[in-house]
């Protein structure tokens, strides 16, 4: 877009710099064209008609400066308006930049944050993993007290027998 403007930019300077040609030429074939009308107008043998054809003459040079004129200022309002295009979309890219560098941050932000979530899911695993291994030695430890329990109840009880026999 940028190489499009500036070739716009340059054409249109260009075209500015040829209609401005035309204008000093059309200017020069006025002031000519009124010193041709001066002259003839000190002459007194010219007729009304020949007057009023450098008239005509004097007057379609001065319409043709006016259009050049104007044509001159609507291609100047255009370059500027160019020009300003131009100033937004560097500023729209400088914008641009910035974004997609906070983007960046953000995303290794996210990142890393996924990454500790990642890790937080893998100790929350193993915690549970150590908890279900907690319970299952808890349950084979209460068998073996039950049984132990057992055992020393059964000797006790053995124990009391051999000392009512003795």
């Amino acid at each position: 877009d940028r190489d499009t403007d500036k070739k716009r930019i340059e054409e249109l300077l260009e075209e500015n710099m040829v209609l401005e040609i035309a204008q000093k030429q059309s200017m020069n074939e006025s002031a000519h064209l009124g010193w041709e009308l001066e002259q003839l107008s000190k002459s007194t043998d010219l007729a009304d008609s020949e007057k009023s054809f450098v008239f005509e003459l004097n007057e379609c040079a001065s319409s043709r400066i006016l259009k050049l004129e104007k044509d001159n200022q609507s291609l100047q309002n255009t370059i500027q308006e160019l020009r300003d295009a131009s100033l937004t979309s560097r500023e729209s890219s400088l914008k641009f930049v910035e974004l997609e560098k906070e983007n960046q941050q953000l995303s290794k932000k996210i990142e890393k944050l996924q990454n500790q979530i990642e890790k937080e899911k893998q100790s929350n695993q193993d915690l549970e993993t150590l908890s279900e291994e907690l319970i299952k030695d808890k349950e084979q430890l209460q068998v073996v007290l039950e049984t132990l329990k057992a055992d020393k109840d059964r000797q006790i009880k053995d124990l009391k027998q051999e000392n009512d026999h003795l």
